[in-house]
């Protein structure tokens, strides 16, 4: 593949959009230097640039595409419900079947909300366990990603100069400007250290609206959750009188029903998002019945007043009905053996090279570190300039090579891979891997 072309079309392009857009972009995760790649075109599993470059695709839109690029039944789906209108102040027939299904995936799914996005689904599950429990503060794990909402941030992004003592992390904001009052009202606890996470909780009985958790946090190291851990969490929450707030905005993915569907745990409510919405912007709450209710004008425990303009509207829902019924149960389990050759590849190349790195994660998702032992929470994962250095030296040697990943080295699949785009990666990390061999170790 040759990828020594001319980027003048790019680079044309990024120098008009720093005159409009602040950063000349719209999302900080495309920038890289000295200018972003701009798309012509994407189909399956390939996305080729306006510099006619093509590159394997293993970012997915931030793990949003699980059948890849221009799939022809979500093209066809999509087409026919344009045609008859996008958007109404209307109910969808679509907005009903898509319900019924996402419904019939999970057992602790008895009903559900649509929202836009991921980040909305995380503040109407936070805002809703409120409404439910007439309590206001919520928990979350050190360093995971929950969207943009202010509660849901906190904590996302300390360094070892302000995430505190383990006993105690502090809330620490991750936007200059968030009020005093958020943090106070947002407990940080670790990410797989049972002791000291109930402990933490402990100190807050009878406050905690919610603990909210993503099974395998992408931030926190993409580690899978402890079962142990896991299930102390849900124990505690059913004893103080809490809701257990599952993100599984990405690792919905991992399963049919969900990462949750692993663990002998039934989740209060789950955010939900990324790729349930075929490849347009989605998000879902889904949960109890009764905790569900606070949303029911119609209910004697309305709480929660809530609606959206393009909520529900019939272009994601068709889109997203198509894309789920496309990734059954057989799909998911190609798609995760897929990972697995994958991650054993990516092992076997590092123990090939004698390279000081690791790889994590399960389920049509890994992440690949530049540490010698795998992380087990947010602190394992925190990257030492070193270890930064390396990994964007992997990632620009992955890029030329025609591989995108997610900026942190992690990747998604999609339906559309085979072995052969597998076993394509591998080899790249392999000889990524020889490359940076030289840098300087952590």
């Amino acid at each position: 593949m040759n990828t020594q072309i001319d980027l003048s079309r790019s680079a044309e392009l990024y120098e008009r959009a720093q005159r409009v857009l602040p950063g000349g972009v719209s999302r900080n995760a495309i920038l890289r230097s000295p200018h972003p790649a701009y798309v012509a075109y994407g189909k399956g599993c390939r996305v080729t640039d306006l510099d006619g470059v093509t590159r394997i695709d293993f970012s997915n839109n931030m793990a949003s595409l699980i059948h890849g690029h221009a799939h022809p039944e979500i093209v066809r789906v999509v087409n026919e419900q344009m045609a008859r209108g996008t958007a109404f102040m209307m109910g969808t027939e679509a907005e009903v079947l898509y319900a019924e299904h996402l419904c019939s995936r999970s057992p602790s799914f008895d009903m559900l909300r649509f929202v836009n996005s991921g980040t909305e689904a995380i503040m109407v599950a936070i805002k809703a366990s409120r409404a439910h429990t007439d309590k206001f503060k919520i928990a979350k794990v050190e360093g995971a990603y929950h969207g943009v909402y202010d509660y849901a941030e906190v904590s996302q992004a300390p360094t070892p100069d302000t995430w505190g003592d383990e006993d105690h992390p502090r809330s620490v904001p991750l936007v200059h400007g968030t009020p005093d009052s958020t943090l106070r009202d947002v407990v940080i606890i670790p990410f797989n250290d049972t002791d000291r996470a109930i402990k933490i909780l402990n100190e807050h009985a009878g406050e905690l609206a919610c603990v909210l958790l993503d099974l395998m946090p992408h931030r926190a190291g993409l580690s899978l959750a402890d079962p142990d851990y896991v299930e102390a969490i849900q124990n505690w929450v059913r004893d103080n009188d809490a809701l257990l707030v599952l993100d599984e905005v990405i690792t919905f993915r991992t399963e049919f029903g969900g990462l949750q569907s692993r663990y002998d745990i039934k989740p209060d409510l789950t955010a939900l998002g990324k790729m349930i919405g075929g490849g347009f912007p989605v998000g879902a709450v889904a949960g109890r019945a009764d905790i569900m209710d606070v949303l029911n004008p119609k209910s004697q425990r309305y709480l929660f007043p809530h609606s959206g303009t393009f909520s529900a509207n019939p272009i994601s829902t068709s889109a997203g009905l198509a894309a789920m019924k496309l990734f059954d149960q057989k799909e998911v389990a190609r798609l995760n053996a897929l990972t697995d050759r994958a991650i054993d590849g990516i092992k076997k190349a590092i123990d090939s090279v004698g390279a000081c790195a690791c790889v994590t994660g399960s389920g049509s998702m890994f992440r690949v570190h530049m540490k010698e032992e795998p992380p087990n929470n947010f602190r394992d994962a925190f990257n030492t300039d070193a270890e930064k250095k390396r990994l964007a030296a992997l990632l620009e040697h992955l890029f030329n090579e025609g591989f995108i990943m997610i900026n942190t080295c992690a990747a998604t699949l999609s339906t559309p891979m085979t072995e052969s785009e597998i076993d394509a990666l591998v080899a790249a990390m392999e000889s990524g891997f020889a490359k940076i061999a030289s840098l300087p170790m952590p």
